[in-house]
């Protein structure tokens, strides 16, 4: 049986945190699907199509992963991708009780469906998209958080 799990996010950019969640979950999944979320209640720095093209760029390396943009419940976009699988990134503690929330929810609204939680590598459990975007808009040296390829996208942004 082919497992698919789904990782989403805003990805607004997309960390080395991030990936390296991604990386971890490809090596569980057959297919994993970085679902980058459209949520009406943030303004992103990038567009949808921005997120979408450098999380491709990020992840090109891994033929078992792809990015998906959705709208709406991640529960209905998660039974159109007929996932198995909701992979959920913690960093410390103080994600623990919203993540527990949500998937506590989506059990209710999917319960064919399952949540895992991934942590990241030591180094990268401080990172997180809002932290980068404030250092880059300050002119702060975020290269060491982000790839190559956002760095310059951040760049030109903040230009």
């Amino acid at each position: 049986m082919k497992i698919t799990a789904i990782y989403p996010g805003t990805f607004d950019p997309i960390t080395h945190g991030h990936s390296d969640i991604i990386r971890r979950a490809a090596k569980l999944f057959d297919e994993v699907i970085l679902s980058i979320a459209i949520n009406p209640g943030k303004e992103p720095l990038f567009s949808l199509e921005e997120r979408q093209h450098l999380a491709e760029i990020v992840l090109k390396d891994l033929p078992n992963v792809r990015t998906c943009g959705f709208e709406g419940l991640l529960a209905e976009f998660a039974q159109q991708q007929n996932a198995q699988v909701i992979v959920r990134g913690l960093r410390a503690v103080s994600d623990f009780e919203y993540e527990f929330q949500l998937a506590g929810m989506n059990r209710t609204l999917i319960p064919d469906i399952e949540t895992i939680f991934l942590t990241p590598a030591a180094q990268y459990t401080y990172i997180s998209s809002s932290l980068v975007k404030e250092i880059a808009v300050l002119g702060g040296d975020v290269s060491e958080f982000v790839h190559p390829t956002v760095l310059a996208a951040l760049k030109e942004k903040y230009s």
